[in-house]
């Protein structure tokens, strides 16, 4: 996967981050998921390459990025947290602005570097998400039945570290499968095998639950402050029909000034179940 891409460890003010890079032309900056790692894009980053710098980090607490010391309160694992991871990435890599798409948890990350940092983003792509504080506020059996994990995670460690703890490799395929109308044929097996080798880490395991802690509390406790501001950039929301049949742009324009979208007849692994589409979608957005 991601042949041509040169690797490097930034060290930022609170993390060190794994990027992977390639391209030329003007900064692309692509954040993964969960459970996964930058690998989910090793389709759609090289198509984005032949006409941008594309840059893919592992997120702190995930893949090759090192996992900080977590705290009471949940900050080292705040969304606020890893935007600054991001934007001093890009900084040290000499972009000063730059696209950014974001995927799943990346997509939180992204909405919240894109309300901390809006000089320095010029469009920004969110996929197959719901901002946290809209989630959190309109819960029902539905929608708590499909992120069962958000409360199951949440939970006080090392209650779900140690469960996960004892199969990761079964979590991480039922948890993948599951979130993907019931399919998992699409996933390629290098992808497998990087979320697989990640998770058989507990300091991995652990940091992405205080990840889902920090969104639960001190995430949710920024993002009510910010009710009032809203993302300026030009915004996209790309989603998968079969896990998300609502109309997810007209949430997010209650949060961003510009708000344009598209479904895909594909779950929530949109970057692997469809590369080709999520892949052209975004290159005319960015375009």
């Amino acid at each position: 996967m991601f042949e041509g891409f040169e690797e490097r460890r930034v060290a930022t003010s609170g993390a060190e981050i794994f990027v992977r890079t390639a391209g030329s032309g003007e900064p692309l900056l692509l954040l993964h998921g969960y459970p996964q790692t930058h690998a989910m894009w090793h389709l759609v980053a090289p198509r984005l390459a032949e006409r941008y710098t594309v840059v893919c980090p592992d997120l702190r607490g995930y893949g090759a990025s090192s996992k900080p010391a977590s705290d009471p309160a949940h900050l080292t694992y705040s969304k606020r947290a890893t935007a600054e991871d991001l934007v001093e990435v890009m900084t040290a890599l000499g972009f000063d602005r730059f696209r950014l798409a974001g995927h799943d948890r990346g997509g939180r990350v992204a909405h919240r570097l894109a309300l901390d940092h809006p000089g320095r983003v010029e469009r920004l792509a969110v996929l197959d998400i719901i901002p946290t504080h809209h989630v959190f506020t309109n819960i029902d059996q539905r929608v708590a039945t499909g992120v069962y994990h958000w409360f199951f995670l949440i939970q006080p460690a090392p209650f779900p570290e140690t469960l996960i703890g004892h199969d990761p490799a079964f979590f991480l395929r039922w948890s993948l499968k599951s979130w993907s109308a019931g399919r998992d044929d699409f996933f390629a097996p290098e992808a497998l095998a990087a979320y697989e080798a990640a998770f058989a880490d507990p300091a991995t395991i652990h940091a992405t639950c205080e990840d889902y802690r920090a969104g639960a509390s001190v995430d949710l406790e920024h993002d009510t402050a910010d009710l009032g501001r809203r993302v300026s950039c030009p915004t996209f929301v790309l989603w998968g029909e079969k896990g998300k049949p609502q109309d997810l742009a007209a949430i997010w324009r209650s949060f961003a000034d510009t708000v344009t979208g598209k479904a895909l007849p594909a779950g929530h692994f949109l970057a692997e179940e469809l590369p080709d589409e999520t892949a052209a979608a975004l290159a005319e957005f960015f375009a």
